[in-house]
């Protein structure tokens, strides 16, 4: 077998084994928390091998290796840190994301501000998620193109059809377990090339000179070192640039979402941390041998070095392992797990928006859930293809990555992070910021693209240094005055909106009438014994399901719901109804579709020492609305609990 041979072999296996993971959680899937959410039940090794495999892209890994090569540690502000930090700030915000009954983000800024702000968060990220993916493939690409001499084509044929079949499959479940294998393949691949580049250095194998593993980093600069050496000036851009849209980009809190408790998820953001330390601090190893493998790219200097130096681990591989096509096919899967634990994040991550924010929300809001499982599974492959398509007109990973994040941060950080902390906030103020924020940010971007000659610094930078990262502090900038300045010109949001974010908004409409129920009545006692109650960390999951006797009027049910007892309300449309009693809304019951249109479910989430009163809660929300059924004609059965 030739070397492509040995390649396709083994990526076989490979992908069997991803897609094999796909079709066994397709079993398991009953809702659409199932499928986002991988049913709130994911442990902190879950979280941090997602999270870290989410962050770290193929083509991030080779353009890292690169800044390394030209620029030393001072490149760590561009890429490696606001991972890092970004990752570690997500863990101090986990006790406020994880007790909002949200599934995507735009969900939860419409619980904040109001309906008409959810179209337009959700098409940023859409369109942001793609840009994202945009790098994975990109990067696979210069991997097959080095090693196999193939065309872009293969690799938007490969991440399309396969991150497709084993997302759309089994939901954020086989995302999380895949990322688990395709992590540990990405960690041993980078340990092991860093093994062999100080290998070849020490043995003279590829015709550079011969030195110890001592003598090759007592002889590097002492300015390489210097994390500083970009200067403190750059160092602030870059990070008021960066982490604003890393802290806020959906794909990480989806996974504080998913996680059982907050314990969990913090655990694994902190797991996820060092876990992109342990890579990125073999990629710096790689870069320091590769300078004195290939000196003659360091000598071009940056940005006119980086077409070789991005690409220079690649290089090394097929002239050192020349004579072993087994171990560039290794090298190839490796940075092919990197790209693909990418690609499916933001697949699923995108095409929530699509199916939950955009097709439920607006235009079928009464989808069933069979239903909508089959949307999400359409909309993962629209994110995909999109990917794919934007490969063609999108050429730098790092490029893409960072415009993307840019969109981020001068679009929605200021009304994300202004809405959970600042209760003055409004929806004018956000519209507001999110518009010029924006739209600013997208032209500035459209301008340096297209005023910036092939291998020169970008325009937008040579006009003054604050305008690096196509321009986004001032994107920014425009985007906080408007945020601050319309929210406080406009009438405060109502305190339905507020009850989610702030526990004594919360406590002004909560209303209790557990203690009115009698356990021992005949009726709760059938009830109790219906609900399905399964306990993951500090939470229970409690739902009852029911069979109405007919086809419901969903949006009728709703409406005569909210005019009857005025506790329910549907901040995110009416999709989903809350019962808005107590300060914790997760711990609100909720209630929802079914499978389908004879199918209700009722929820909560209480915390574990809650869970008798909740259930009583359970019951009440039962009774109401069995009472407005009742003057319809219809009749509740309960569903079997198995």
């Amino acid at each position: 077998m030739n070397g492509y041979e040995i390649f396709l072999a083994l990526l076989t296996v490979y992908l069997a084994g991803l897609v094999g993971i796909g079709w066994y959680f397709n079993k398991k899937q009953k809702s659409v928390t199932d499928f986002w959410l991988a049913g709130r039940q994911v442990g902190p090794s879950g979280i941090g091998f997602s999270a870290a495999a989410s962050w770290i892209t193929a083509g991030g890994i080779l353009a890292v290796i690169g800044f390394y090569m030209l620029q030393g540690m001072g490149s760590i502000w561009g890429f490696v840190a606001p991972n890092i930090i970004a990752l570690l700030l997500i863990a101090m915000l986990v006790k406020k994301i994880k007790n909002l009954p949200a599934i995507t983000q735009p969900e939860l800024l419409e619980q904040r501000y109001g309906s008409s702000i959810r179209l337009p968060v959700a098409l940023i990220i859409t369109v942001v998620m793609v840009l994202f993916a945009v790098a994975d493939v990109q990067g696979l690409a210069l991997v097959l193109q080095i090693f196999y001499g193939l065309d872009k084509i293969y690799a938007v044929a490969l991440i399309a059809i396969v991150v497709s079949v084993y997302v759309t499959l089994g939901g954020l479940s086989a995302v999380i377990w895949t990322d688990i294998i395709q992590f540990s393949i990405l960690a041993l691949f980078t340990i092991a090339m860093a093994f062999a580049t100080l290998g070849a250095v020490s043995d003279g194998g590829m015709g550079n000179v011969v030195l110890s593993s001592s003598e090759l980093f007592g002889n590097v600069a002492a300015d390489w070192w210097n994390p500083f050496s970009i200067g403190l000036p750059m160092i602030l851009i870059f990070i008021l640039a960066i982490i604003p849209g890393w802290i806020t980009e959906q794909d990480p809190w989806q996974k504080v979402w998913a996680a059982r408790d907050e314990k969990t998820a913090r655990n694994g953001m902190l797991l996820g941390a060092v876990m992109i330390l342990v890579v990125f601090g073999a990629c710096a190893v790689i870069a320091i041998a590769l300078n004195a493998i290939y000196p003659e790219i360091a000598a071009l200097g940056f940005p006119a070095g980086m077409a070789l130096a991005e690409p220079a681990l690649l290089t090394f591989i097929t002239e050192r392992f020349a004579t072993s096509p087994f171990l560039i096919s290794l090298s190839a899967i490796g940075l092919a797990a990197a790209a693909m634990s990418n690609a499916d994040t933001f697949a699923t991550s995108g095409g929530s928006n699509i199916s939950r924010d955009i097709y439920q929300r607006y235009i079928k809001p009464d989808a069933t859930m069979k239903e909508m499982l089959t949307v999400n599974r359409i909309s993962v492959l629209i994110i995909v293809l999109g990917a794919c398509v934007g490969t063609f007109y999108i050429k730098g990973i790092i490029d893409a990555i960072h415009i993307a994040t840019f969109i981020i941060s001068a679009s929605y950080f200021f009304p994300l992070m202004g809405g959970l902390y600042w209760k003055r906030a409004t929806r004018e103020g956000a519209l507001a910021a999110m518009a010029l924020g924006g739209i600013t940010q997208i032209a500035l971007v459209g301008l340096d693209l297209a005023r910036t000659a092939p291998m020169a610094p970008p325009y937008l930078e040579t006009i003054h240094p604050a305008l690096m990262g196509h321009g986004v502090i001032l994107g920014m900038g425009l985007s906080a005055i408007a945020f601050f300045g319309v929210s406080l010109m406009t009438s405060p949001s109502s305190m339905v909106n507020l009850a989610p974010f702030f526990e004594d908004e919360a406590k002004a409409l909560s209303k209790s009438e557990s203690g009115k129920i009698n356990e021992k009545d005949p009726r709760y006692s059938v009830f109790a014994g219906n609900v399905r109650e399964k306990v993951t960390g500090e939470r229970a999951h409690l739902q009852l399901d029911l069979r109405a006797s007919k086809n419901l009027n969903w949006n009728d049910i709703i409406e005569k719901m909210k005019h009857k007892y005025p506790a329910w309300v549907t901040p995110t449309g009416p999709d989903s109804m809350y019962r808005l009693t107590q300060g914790d809304m997760l711990a609100c019951v909720s209630i929802c579709r079914g499978s389908n249109d004879r199918d209700i479910w009722i929820k909560a989430e209480p915390r574990v020492e809650a869970v008798s009163n909740q259930k009583k809660e359970l019951f009440t929300a039962y009774e109401e609305l069995t009472g407005i059924l009742k003057q319809k004609g219809i009749a509740l059965d309960f569903q079997s609990s198995a």
